[in-house]
């Protein structure tokens, strides 16, 4: 009897094992996603509402403006970090010819031969850069002092780098991602340069803007640089938040362009940006001998203000949110950047249409 009773109460707790294994299985399946197989989804799918469906390509083409600034940080993060690295190997490889430590390389052919920094240099610097400077001069002194030494070594050191850099056989083979482009239209906009140029900038601008102001003389450059090879178009993005003159201006602007005098106008506008009133406006269009009734009608009716507006929805939806924002053949550029940055990016263009 006793064994039977022990026989049984091993199966009762077996059975209980069993059991609770199974709702443990079970659990673990409706708790983590178990369960039977998802029906396979189509990769190029990114969700699905109902019987709709939004797919990778189209949230690629809603976020492009921001995929293509982190694209071009990775890249420029990238290609600084190579040329950190190739930097270090190259004063390594210098010190062990030299059978030093690269600290005393450093300071046999950086820290020694850096000139030093006179007082005259200290005054000069703050002369120049007061208005942003705070602090007493006597207090500012070290600092400024301290400031210009690291100037002159990190220019040394650069100057050091750059001959052994001739010397040394340094090949790279990091390549530009071939950069998301951004469809944008130049059609209607004021444009000058060959129509059929193979590089097409569309810069959306604001003729309050100081930034935007900035980067006339650059574009200008460029024109004259590459007069065969680039066209530039304008349109508007007046920033009424920041800027409420602007929309006026842009109007302005336009009423100029009826009678070819838009860039003319244009210059006018960005180099006299404090003066931003109707009748500045009308003087303006005075200076250029374009017919002061003609414009006035013009400029007091709003004519051009839809087109403006127009203008203003168009880069909001290609996801402006400040200016100058360019598009060199649909690529996303951002501010007021110097000529070497426009023409890296316009010479590389060029490289890709010849192949």
């Amino acid at each position: 009897m006793l064994l039977v009773g022990k026989s049984r109460s091993e199966g009762r707790a077996i059975a209980i094992g069993v059991a609770f294994l199974l709702w443990a299985v079970l659990f673990e399946q409706s708790a983590f996603g178990g369960g039977p197989p998802a029906k396979s989804v189509d990769p190029g799918v990114a969700a699905k509402v109902g019987d709709q469906i939004v797919t990778l390509d189209e949230l690629e083409k809603a976020l492009a403006p921001q995929l293509a600034k982190l694209q071009d940080q990775k890249f420029q993060l990238m290609a600084s970090k190579l040329e950190e690295l190739i930097a270090g190997r190259l004063l390594a490889l210098e010190a062990k010819r030299r059978a030093i430590t690269v600290e005393e390389l450093l300071k046999a052919e950086v820290t020694s031969k850096a000139p030093g920094v006179t007082d005259t240099e200290v005054t000069a610097f703050i002369t120049q850069n007061k208005a942003r400077l705070q602090g007493q001069e006597a207090e500012i002194r070290p600092k400024v002092r301290e400031h210009l030494v690291g100037q002159k070594l990190q220019e040394t050191r650069s100057t050091y780098l750059a001959g052994l850099l001739q010397r040394a056989k340094v090949e790279r083979f990091l390549e530009e991602p071939e950069p998301i482009r951004i469809p944008v239209s130049a059609e209607g906009a004021f444009a000058q340069g060959p129509k059929d140029a193979p590089i097409t900038i569309v810069e959306f601008s604001d003729f309050q803007c100081p930034y935007c102001s900035r980067v006339i003389a650059t574009l200008k450059e460029v024109v004259r640089l590459y007069p065969k090879q680039v066209r530039l178009a304008f349109r508007d993005f007046p920033i009424a938040g920041l800027h409420p003159k602007a929309l006026k201006a842009a109007e302005a602007a336009r009423c100029a362009g009826e009678k070819g005098k838009f860039w003319e106008y244009h210059d006018l506008l960005f180099e006299s940006q404090a003066q931003a009133t109707p009748a500045d406006f009308k003087r303006f269009a005075e200076q250029l001998k374009l017919d002061a009734n003609s414009f006035a009608t013009c400029l007091d009716s709003g004519r051009h203000a839809a087109a403006v507006a127009a203008d203003v929805q168009e880069g909001t939806r290609l996801g402006i949110t400040g200016t100058p924002t360019l598009f060199i053949n649909g690529r996303f550029v951002v501010g007021a950047l110097p000529l070497e940055a426009f023409q890296g990016i316009i010479d590389r263009e060029l490289r890709r249409s010849s192949k």
